[in-house]
């Protein structure tokens, strides 16, 4: 929403598309003394612009386009208009590109900012709209050409100074060489023009004079005379005059000399201020940037550069090796010599590298972590050198060693999570399918936990949790892995162990819980745990199996009384672990072939669409105020539930994990989209706009027989497919990259949106993202959840809405439980939410 003007108030226009870019601008211009008017696109911009001609605005802040767009130029246009260059125009920008460079080189009182400084945009508005103290006014015009005429002759002075001035020179006189310095020194001329046989001194003598003083070095300076001797001319151009010229020859040619002088100096003051504003812009740049030839020799620098590197503004490096100055050594100190360094080959044959990760080095020999961006120059396609611009990216690499640590650690136990265990196990595999040796994995599950947690609370089950990771702790070796799996369950992987060795470490493990006393609130408790172990060595096919084979045997302790320990034994645990499974096996078939499943459908509410001044406290309250207003388009998760024999229905939980174990994912994968996409056709033929997004799991992307099934049910209900979206999650497509952006590329051909869910469990899958079309991602709901109390967790959720929006994508916030987390996340710009406090899943979608 635009603010409100008040008459009179000073005020400020921010036009970016980004609604967490926009808020960012309007925190950082909040301690100053203007008032915010943003808007969210180059139109909207364009015509408050246009409708401020009464009372512009002081200054204008543009987020710069990645494309150019029709309306994106109209509006940078529009900041070129001769009437709008009294406005302060600051363009931010992810990286500084050429285009960037260009557009706020061609404009005075304009500054560029990359995001990552947008904290310092108030300072440059300050900096471009302050007053300039200008010296007092000369007696005469600026722009035009100054001549000073020394000539001894007075009638010759006079008749020189009367010439020039009737076309349109401005001109003074001197009498002598002392005369001549003394006015030369107090005041600015352009050209002096020196009878050379003077009193005093000849007129040689004062070239040189004018040409050795800083203050009088940048006049033009040419020698009058009324002998024609070759020695005088010799002279005169040696001493630095550009023209010699005789009193005798015509006026014509005398005028047509200066002439070509004073075209001379005018195009040498537009250089000169073009440097200067040149030299502007780089000083208000927040990243450092310099200029080099192809021989990486230093052309310019700028203070941010400077600053970056501890050079101080004293020390003249202009002529210096970049490579022998600061990139001379790799980031462990080892040198990088220059017949191998990238940097200095780009300088050499022209190449432009674009966010390049590499380390500067100091003056005091302290490594700074960078991102450089090398532009080559050339001239009529000649190459000139390089520009280069680079960022100190040392909070970046801190905040990304946090996120990796956040992403692979438990927040309760500060142990190993899931996702890192199941990479080590799944290493560890591969390891042993090269080795001799043998290791093993211990599957651990508490047996009270369950009781303490209800009984006194789940603060007091988080700190139970925390201390039984300390306890297994003091029996860890260094090469063993401990993990909090999830819930009351860890697991340990325990590396080069013999079979008498496993059973006395697992024992060990079990005689520390045990002998553990949990004391809370002055009321102890008693902990056990049952383990099962089995063992991993080339002959183990998979982690999947290893993992599979540690919970049977953990279902089999525990089944004999708990507080015991179980090594897998194939031969003889084969039959139990069948007892165990092959229950769900037969049921989820006979559920498929006599539809024994059902759909559930939780909402997901758009933000943008809610005011927030009066949200409830209770839950299900919020869809209910959004649903009231009519004509609203809704958007639906479907979910699957199992009805057991009692009617009741099951959650996924309980049955997925057998479903995906015996190979039946794609065939309940089929029953949910043929099912979902009858009901949706059902409620399209009612004339209710609603989307529908589906759920598939990892064995599905890979199956051939998705595609023609939704062709089949799509024109069987005719459904528009834009109202369809499926969701894979993060680790299944991260998993099969081709095999996932197969099944999107074939779905999006037919019309169809995909979003990936629980995105933010896998860092590196950041890579991945932008090779997988999706148009939504999910952020995990374990990051959402804390988020108003856990400021890491409000970081990673920042940073994952901000790289998805960059991306041109859309995102989802699951687990949203409280009304202070549905603030937040509206907030920070979240497009989507769905959980509890917006509304549970209904049997129906309303």
């Amino acid at each position: 929403m635009l603010a409100q003007e008040s008459s009179g108030s000073e005020w400020a226009l921010v036009v970016e598309s980004s609604a967490t870019l926009r808020r960012a601008l309007q925190r950082a211009l909040a301690a100053g003394p203007y008032r915010v008017v943003s808007t969210a696109s180059y139109e909207e911009g364009l015509q408050r612009l246009r409708e401020s001609v009464a009372s512009p605005p002081v200054a204008v802040l543009v987020g710069f386009p990645v494309e150019s767009t029709h309306a994106s130029d109209a509006l940078l246009a529009e900041l070129h208009m001769p009437e709008r260059l009294g406005v302060a125009a600051v363009v931010l920008t992810h990286a500084a590109t050429a285009a960037a460079f260009d557009w706020v080189a061609r404009r005075t009182h304009a500054a560029l900012l990359l995001w990552e400084e947008y904290t310092g945009c108030l300072e440059s508005i300050k900096r471009l709209t302050a007053p300039t103290t200008l010296p007092a006014p000369l007696p005469f015009a600026r722009d035009d050409i100054r001549i000073l005429f020394v000539d001894d002759a007075r009638t010759v002075r006079e008749g020189y100074q009367r010439l020039l001035e009737r076309h349109g020179y401005l001109v003074e006189t001197a009498a002598s060489t002392a005369d001549a310095l003394a006015l030369a020194a107090a005041h600015p001329y352009d050209i002096a023009i020196v009878d050379y046989y003077m009193p005093g001194g000849n007129g040689d003598e004062l070239c040189r004079r004018l040409q050795v003083n800083p203050r009088t070095s940048e006049i033009t300076t040419a020698v009058i005379t009324g002998t024609y001797l070759d020695r005088v001319i010799k002279d005169s151009l040696n001493a630095g005059a550009i023209e010699c010229m005789f009193k005798n020859e015509s006026h014509e040619l005398f005028l047509t000399r200066i002439a070509a002088m004073a075209r001379g100096v005018r195009a040498k003051k537009a250089i000169d201020a073009e440097h200067h504003r040149l030299a502007g812009i780089l000083a208000s740049v927040g990243d450092g940037v310099y200029g080099v030839n192809q021989a990486g020799r230093i052309t310019f620098i700028n203070p941010a550069a400077r600053e970056i590197l501890g050079i101080e503004e004293s020390e003249n490096v202009i002529g210096a090796s970049a490579h022998d100055l600061f990139h001379y050594a790799a980031e462990d100190g080892s040198p990088n010599p220059p017949d191998t360094c990238f940097l200095q080959q780009a300088y050499a044959i022209g190449d432009e590298l674009r966010g390049w990760d590499t380390v500067f080095w100091t003056r005091d020999s302290r490594p700074v972590p960078v991102e450089c961006t090398v532009f080559p120059l050339r001239v009529k396609e000649a190459l000139e050198g390089s520009v280069v611009a680079f960022r100190d990216v040392s909070d970046r690499r801190e905040l990304e060693r946090e996120l990796v640590w956040q992403v692979n650690h438990d927040a309760v136990t500060q142990l190993s999570n899931r996702n890192h265990f199941e990479r080590a196990l799944e290493a560890e595999v591969s390891r042993l399918k090269r080795s001799d040796e043998r290791s093993a994995l211990l599957y651990i599950d508490l047996d009270r936990f369950k009781y303490i947690n209800d009984t006194a609370g789940h603060a007091a089950g988080d700190r139970l949790l925390f201390e039984i990771g300390d306890q297994l702790k003091t029996r860890l070796r260094d090469a063993d892995t401990l993990a909090r799996l999830g819930g009351d369950e860890f697991a340990i992987i325990l590396r080069n162990i013999s079979d008498d060795g496993v059973r006395a470490a697992a024992d060990g493990f079990r005689e520390v819980l045990e002998r553990f006393n949990f004391v809370y609130r002055d009321k102890p408790y008693k902990i056990n745990g049952s383990i099962g172990v089995a063992l991993i060595d080339r002959d183990s096919q998979s982690p999947g199996e290893v993992l599979a084979n540690a919970d049977i045997a953990c279902h089999i302790a525990k089944s004999r009384g708990r507080n015991h320990t179980h090594l897998y034994r194939a031969e003889s645990d084969e039959k139990m672990a069948m007892q165990f499974e092959l229950g769900w096996s037969v049921r989820l078939q006979d559920a498929l072939k006599d539809d024994g499943f059902a759909l559930a459908f939780q909402p997901i509410l758009p933000l943008a669409a809610l005011g927030y001044a009066d949200l409830p406290n209770e839950r299900a309250r919020v869809w209910q105020q959004y649903r009231s207003g009519g004509g609203i388009e809704r958007h639906y998760e479907v979910l699957v539930r199992f009805a057991d024999r009692g009617g009741a229905l099951v959650t996924p939980a309980a049955f997925l994990p057998s479903a995906e174990r015996f190979g039946l994912m794609p065939q309940l994968d089929a029953w949910i989209v043929g099912h979902a996409l009858a009901k949706l056709g059902q409620l399209h033929r009612a004339g209710e706009r609603v989307t529908f997004t589906i759920n598939l799991s990892g064995q599905t992307i890979d199956a051939e027989t998705l595609v023609p099934l939704f062709k089949r049910s799509l024109s069987e209900h005719a459904i528009d497919p834009r109202y369809v979206i499926f969701e894979i999650t993060e680790t299944s497509a991260i998993a099969n990259v081709q095999a996932a952006k197969r099944l999107i590329d074939e779905m999006r051909d037919i019309g169809c949106r995909f979003a990936l869910d629980d995105f933010g469990i896998g860092f590196s899958s950041l890579y991945h993202l932008k090779h997988l079309p999706v148009d939504f991602i999910k952020i995990d709901g374990q990051f959402v959840r804390d988020m108003v109390a856990d400021p890491i967790d409000r970081t990673i959720v920042t940073s994952i809405n901000d790289i998805a929006h960059s991306l041109g994508k859309q995102t989802v916030a699951e687990f949203v439980e409280s009304r202070e987390i549905l603030a937040m996340l509206r907030q920070q710009g979240i497009d989507y939410a769905q959980g509890h406090y917006i509304a549970s899943p209904h049997a129906e979608p309303r």
